[in-house]
């Protein structure tokens, strides 16, 4: 059975019963600021299990495309995966746990439907807590269908939801066939709610369960791991949705078969953010999407570099299958958008890490790359540790995060250490508050010149353990309305605690990232530029925060003349 077969199938057998077939709603989440992405079926369907009406009625059922990155270091196994499709139906308030088991259990046995051997069928149920109590009914039901294998299993296992810190949540029952795990009937009969919120002094937040006005089912199925599954197959990567992409990377990529799967895997969910609106950024959403583009890339670049060098990648033949492949489905996909967005981050990507990738070549042929090599690396040549990790797992195996940290810390000590007295016109010294004051200062600046424009320059700062003191260039008398639009901005970015990254370049290579820079006659042939995600990007020599949650809350207090054509602004953190 093909992937688009099991989707027909499951979705006429529902419509039979009265479903009505919606659309899949955006990986992009409407109503939930508290998740970045689509992760089941139930995301977009929340205010209708808490008691609202659906306009298509209270049975549903759909195919939802799937983000998830929980466990993105699991894929490439034979089971996980990023992007995913997930079948589901739903009776919000219409029918429960029987008639949802029964359903269940028809189609996977039924043989005008998936007709799975019965036998082969195990399941599991909720067994209770202090909170919910034990799930006997589904049990009882399951018994009756014939069903000789019932595990009873805890929260970890037979709980789903919510989606988010809080909302919809219930018991749920496992189906599975020969011990994989095929289908999940939840029972979404409680709304998680934040009990009492917690101080600084406690910690952890309390939770308490309260019953929804209505029970409803949700019930989700993997679209790819079913498939896997009729097909007698061990990988849901030996199905026809992964074949065929990974038939399209040449064999002398020297590229083994985990790396293929995670290549195809994140090719499908780049296709599917891009086309959901999301672009390459270092934060949120955006960050993930960066992420999964650098991945395909450098394993392209390291194992198959020749190809790159003549812009014809394997990946662009990828990601122009894999439209073709669910285009039909859904039709909002854009080749041309996705194509672009994928290639002009993959070329800023190998343009910032082609003498990285050949120093790693160099330092991995003189034996293993540890902490201090793989630093080495990111603050010279701007290679992220995650890709350093993931090059060649075999010379990296004993490569730990902690112990990378351990040498940012020292070398961002050193630096403070090496800097102290260096900057006295404009730092007082290099204590936390003042180092405070001169990040929050790159923000001010960034911020100055989003809302007031890009003839905004820095004309000289002054820093005290008490205020920033920053001068810009700038005619007018800043209005109320900015001033306050600058400070929400800062804030912003504070609340966002951000990464506050260094890296070492020449002043030729500061200037194409558009690196703000003052007194430019001041600097030598190789420079250090510190970004904070994608806001302000300006060379500088520190100290700085490492993230940007660090600062607290930024108020200006003044703004006035300072000269013709310059402004003041004097600022606190409080």
């Amino acid at each position: 059975m093909t992937t688009r077969e099991l989707k027909e199938k499951y979705l006429k057998f529902f419509e039979e019963r009265g479903h009505k077939i919606i659309p899949s709603a955006s990986l992009i989440p409407e109503n939930d600021p508290t998740v970045l992405f689509t992760t089941a079926g139930m995301h977009p369907l929340v205010p209708y299990l808490l008691g609202e009406k659906h306009p298509m009625g209270n049975k549903l059922v759909n195919v939802q495309k799937c983000i998830r990155t929980g466990d993105i270091d699991e894929v490439g196994d034979d089971w996980h995966l990023t992007f995913f499709e997930m079948l589901g139906n739903w009776g919000l308030g219409s029918y429960w746990k029987k008639e949802a088991i029964e359903m269940s259990f028809e189609f996977l046995t039924d043989k005008k439907w998936l007709g799975l051997d019965k036998d082969k069928i195990s399941v599991s149920v909720f067994a209770g807590d202090s909170e919910i109590p034990k799930d006997k009914e589904s049990a009882e039901i399951w018994k009756s269908l014939g069903i000789k294998e019932i595990k009873f299993l805890g929260k970890n296992d037979n709980f789903w939801g919510p989606a988010g810190q809080t909302g919809p949540c219930g018991p749920c029952t496992e189906m599975f066939y020969d011990g994989v795990e095929i289908w999940n009937d939840v029972f979404m009969e409680y709304n998680k709610q934040l009990k009492i919120k917690s101080q600084k002094s406690k910690v952890n937040d309390e939770y308490e369960y309260i019953p929804l006005k209505q029970k409803n089912v949700d019930t989700g199925m993997g679209v790819e791991r079913t498939t896997a599954i009729l097909n007698n197959k061990k990988s849901v990567y030996e199905t026809d949705l992964f074949l065929p992409l990974i038939k399209l990377i040449p064999e002398n990529a020297e590229l083994d078969e985990r790396k293929k799967r995670i290549i195809v895997d994140h090719i499908r969910a780049i296709v599917f953010l891009i086309s959901d609106g999301v672009k390459p950024s270092n934060k949120e959403r955006g960050y993930v999407l960066r992420r999964l583009i650098r991945r395909v890339v450098s394993y392209e670049y390291i194992n198959f570099r020749y190809l790159v060098a003549t812009e014809t990648a394997f990946s662009e033949k990828l990601l122009k299958e894999v439209v073709k492949e669910y285009k039909p489905f859904y039709p909002e996909l854009n080749l041309n958008i996705i194509y672009t967005e994928f290639t002009n981050e993959r070329h800023q990507f190998l343009e910032k890490i082609k003498s990285g990738i050949k120093e790693y070549l160099k330092i991995r042929g003189e034996g293993k790359i540890d902490a201090k090599s793989a630093f080495f690396l990111y603050q010279t040549f701007g290679l992220p540790f995650d890709i350093i990790k993931e090059l060649d797992p075999n010379k990296t195996k004993n490569l730990k995060p902690e112990d990378f940290d351990k040498e940012m810390q020292q070398h961002q000590e050193l630096s403070r250490i090496a800097t102290a007295g260096k900057f006295k016109s404009g730092l007082a010294d290099n204590s936390e508050q003042v180092t405070k004051l001169h990040t929050a200062t790159h923000l001010l600046l960034a911020a100055l010149r989003k809302v007031l424009g890009e003839h905004v320059f820095q004309k000289g700062s002054n820093i005290t353990a008490e205020r920033l003191r920053l001068d810009f260039s700038h005619s007018e008398k800043m209005t109320k309305e900015q001033i306050k639009e600058v400070e929400n901005l800062v804030n912003e970015q504070i609340k966002k605690d951000l990464m506050v990254c260094c890296e070492e370049m020449s002043l030729d290579e500061a200037k194409k990232k558009n690196a703000m820079g003052v007194f430019e006659s001041k600097y030598g042939d190789r420079v250090k530029v510190y970004s904070v995600g994608d806001f302000s990007c300006e060379i500088c020599s520190g100290p700085h925060v490492q993230k940007t949650g660090d600062l607290g809350h930024f108020k200006i207090t003044k703004e006035e003349a300072s000269s013709s054509g310059v402004r003041r602004i004097k600022a606190v953190l409080e």
